[in-house]
């Protein structure tokens, strides 16, 4: 498969609206809960917890009949600033590991680590990472699956929710294909479903067998899509959704640094992952920045600007000169990370800029 050497990762967040109330509401803690409108007014639900889910409670039921599949169930209207706030958080996560990022919705997201900021070679381990930090910095569970491909990464995100993970290595990607029911391929909702198992295709496996001209008069344009797919390949790039704002790298320590050389060191290192994601990219960057964690999980931020540069020794020394202007001399840091910020293209012709104020 040519797209095998590809590592892509969906993460989806877990009853994402419904896990945030009960992150913000320990009194819905372990309880049915269903976020949406007043079951007086016709209001649907926007989105149930996992203990509303085993009453058979879902997203886009009537709330009226949700109260009758399980009359504890607990109703909160939808809090969309709060839902954002989570969502920008969990992106920036995202981001910080890679710039190819493509969120689909507030709640879930494409990531391409075949490169990544990390530094990070096995994108179960980048997943891994993600899933943690996301935990550990807003109080939310993500699945993730992880593929050669968008399609069944998609599909290994979803097989064990919640704060599940899920790996289709190359050498299983056939394997699991023969597991797959018709539904999992992409674009086949309940009505093309019905219409695929009408002429006898149960399975996806079953669609590489049928013959492509009664495909064709079955599901139309699709036929080819489908064939595709239930070979497990799928081309489509993950395509972030807005211009490059920002590049950033950073590392969380298993020990803390107390030695300042030591954390230069460090610095450079992120900077040269800093450097290597602009220069494919053909961008140059007019601000360095650096974060500092420390051991009481205090943040700091330090940045400076001049002129626009894709060099790795100014994004190194800039660094290091802001890392003076912070504690670290004398208080232990559990976290380092470089960004580069004031992006703009490389223009033909015009040699990078390696002079430093």
């Amino acid at each position: 498969m040519a797209d095998a050497l590809r590592r892509i990762i969906h993460l989806d967040m877990d009853a994402f609206y419904a896990s945030v109330e009960q992150r913000d509401d320990p009194s819905l803690r372990g309880k049915p809960v269903a976020v949406g409108g007043s079951p007086q007014s016709r209001g649907v639900v926007a989105a149930s917890s996992y203990e509303a889910r085993k009453f058979g409670v879902r997203s886009a039921m009537p709330m009226a009949r949700a109260l009758r599949l399980c009359p504890e169930l607990l109703v909160v209207r939808p809090d969309f600033p709060r839902y954002r706030a989570a969502s920008q958080k969990v992106m920036e996560i995202l981001r910080s590991c890679t710039p190819l990022v493509e969120p689909l919705s507030l709640d879930e997201a494409y990531l391409d680590v075949t490169h990544n900021l990390w530094g990070e070679p096995l994108a179960s381990e980048v997943a891994k990472l993600l899933k943690k930090r996301i935990f550990e910095e807003t109080g939310l569970t993500a699945s993730a699956g992880v593929a050669p491909n968008k399609f069944l990464a998609k599909i290994a995100s979803g097989w064990r929710k919640p704060d599940g993970l899920t790996v289709i290595a190359p050498e299983r990607v056939e394997s699991f294909l023969q597991e797959l029911p018709v539904e999992a391929l992409w674009g086949v909702g309940p009505v093309t479903a019905k219409k695929l198992r009408a002429v006898g295709i149960e399975r996806l496996v079953d669609v590489r067998e049928f013959d492509e001209v009664s495909l064709q008069q079955t599901v139309g344009s699709l036929a080819g899509w489908l064939k595709r797919l239930s070979h497990g390949d799928d081309p489509r790039e993950v395509k972030p959704d807005r211009p490059w704002k920002s590049i950033s790298a950073e590392t969380t320590y298993v020990t803390d640094l107390d030695d300042l050389q030591e954390m230069k060191a460090e610095l450079e290192a992120l900077s040269n992952r800093v450097v290597k994601s602009l220069q494919k990219k053909k961008l140059l960057a007019r601000t360095v920045t650096i974060k500092v964690r420390f051991d009481d999980f205090t943040t700091v931020t330090r940045s400076h600007s001049a002129e626009p540069t894709s060099a790795a020794e100014a994004f190194a020394t800039r660094a290091a000169a802001l890392l003076e202007r912070t504690d670290a001399a004398r208080r232990p840091v559990r976290l380092l990370g470089v960004g580069a910020h004031g992006l703009e293209e490389l223009q033909s012709g015009r040699p990078e800029q390696l002079s430093l104020e």
